[in-house]
């Protein structure tokens, strides 16, 4: 009799087996995700800088003086500790004083075709001065419609005028104008 209670207190080889292997499986599920985490926070670093290096390229390109040439230009540049490859597509738009910005980034060690980031931008001048009133976009090329009628000029919303609250009711009160004075 004390031979069968000792035998009934403890685990066989197997089930201890049994459980380690259970162990280890469930172990592998945890550092498998553990790793794809680091991965992912790796890669969004990387794409979070190329982005930053495309947003600079297009925002160097805005402050230039002269819009820059319709063509395909490419560079690369050290950020981050890291060397980039960046290249910038500039096309014309159906507007004359506009051009189309493309910036895609990716490391320079990584093959063609293999961006990281995009980015688009415009690049545009003035076809008049502040607050002149109506403008003619005589610099299209065609509507998007394709059947070349235009909508005629742009004209500024009309400002609606907001009736004046008696002085005391939440609003400050009015300020005189000189015609009042």
């Amino acid at each position: 009799m004390v031979l069968a209670a000792r035998r009934a207190s403890g685990f066989t080889l197997i089930e201890v087996l049994a459980a380690l292997v259970i162990v280890a499986l469930g172990m592998l599920g945890v550092i498998e995700a553990v790793t794809q985490q680091a991965r992912n926070g790796v890669y969004l670093r990387e794409k979070t800088l190329a982005h930053w290096i495309a947003m600079n390229v297009v925002t160097e390109r805005r402050l230039q003086a002269a819009p820059p040439p319709v063509a395909d230009s490419s560079d690369d540049v050290e950020f981050a500790g890291r060397r980039w490859h960046w290249t910038m597509r500039v096309s014309q738009t159906q507007v004359q004083s506009l051009r189309r910005m493309d910036v895609s980034v990716r490391p320079a060690d990584s093959p063609d075709g293999v961006e990281l980031a995009t980015v688009s931008g415009f690049y545009g001048t003035a076809l008049g001065p502040a607050g002149a009133g109506a403008l003619t976009w005589s610099g299209t090329q065609g509507s998007e419609s394709g059947d070349g009628d235009d909508e005629g000029p742009i004209r500024p919303r009309k400002k609606k005028k907001r009736p004046q609250q008696p002085p005391g009711q939440g609003s400050p009160p009015p300020i005189p104008t000189q015609e009042e004075e």
